[in-house]
């Protein structure tokens, strides 16, 4: 993979692909005595792999934009196959490394521009005892206020024994166009709820949970790895998708608004120059 930078901590091995939106390509265990063990779905950063940044928002706008201090901003489709502009453009631009260290690097975007927005984003990325910290910051430069958002895009893999421990207090339902119809109490849908570790549902899923207390549980049966994952207060939603059984993966997203929050609430209004900044991290442990 050209490019690709290599970090590692001696207990993790950390692949960046600054080329691929500055998505991480692999995060593997260094388990003494046996292979690497990927705790994300390895790749080079795109399609079904690694870890993608959301910025300047997560997941979908409808209605070909979006109205804000009464005008109207159109965003167009951004991905093939999709109808609708999804995940902002962080993810589909070549990023700058800035600094690196053996455990750590920052990687810039100086030209983020999808409908109306303009922004510079950064995001440094460091290993400490084979944790991994990333930090995610977007400064408006669109010379006018709009509405942000950020997030983290994770491809777990998933096997047959993989369970998820995710406490949320609501799930928002989708339509056949992926878009929010209503939220519910997680109660609602004993399959979705996290609260104590159990198997993802055989059932698609492609949902937002909100009230989210910011900590998740993935366990790794298999590989008998359990990965610890946090995000602050700024991130309360996560999506769920987790298409099928058979898919080998599924995603756990920390986002910081649910979909199509243009149309709804949960962004954040930065005035010209303004940043806002979320931050995730992945620790993993090996199971007794």
């Amino acid at each position: 993979m050209a490019g690709a930078i290599e970090l590692n901590d001696g207990q993790s091995r950390l692949v960046l692909a600054p080329e691929n939106g500055a998505a991480i390509a692999r995060y593997d265990a260094l388990v003494i005595g046996s292979a690497p063990v990927p705790l994300l779905k390895p790749g080079d950063g795109t399609g079904t792999s690694g870890c993608q940044l959301l910025v300047p928002w997560s997941n979908r706008i409808s209605g070909g934009g979006f109205f804000f201090e009464g005008r109207f901003h159109a965003v167009e489709p951004n991905v093939p196959g999709e109808t609708f502009p999804i995940h902002g453009d962080g993810f589909q631009k070549p990023w700058r490394l800035a600094h690196r260290t053996d455990t750590e690097a920052e990687l810039v975007l100086e030209d983020g521009a999808i409908g109306p927005y303009r922004y510079r984003a950064t995001v440094t990325y460091a290993l400490r005892d084979g944790a991994l910290d990333a930090w995610l910051t977007v400064e408006n430069r669109a010379g006018m206020r709009l509405p942000y958002g950020l997030g983290f895009h994770p491809w777990f893999p998933r096997g047959d024994t993989t369970l998820l421990e995710a406490k949320a207090r609501r799930v928002w339902l989708e339509d056949e166009r992926h878009l929010p119809v209503g939220v519910v109490p997680v109660s609602e849908h004993p399959a979705w709820d996290f609260e104590r570790p159990i198997p993802l549902p055989p059932d698609w899923v492609n949902n937002a949970f909100d009230g989210w207390n910011g900590h998740a549980r993935i366990v790794q049966m298999e590989e008998g790895i359990a990965i610890t994952l946090t995000a602050p207060p700024e991130l309360d939603v996560y999506i769920l998708y987790s298409p099928s059984p058979d898919a080998g993966f599924f995603c756990f997203e920390p986002v910081s608004h649910p979909v199509d929050a243009h149309h709804g609430e949960g962004l954040t209004e930065l005035d010209h120059g303004q940043t806002m900044s979320a931050a995730m991290r992945l620790d993993w442990a090996v199971m007794g």
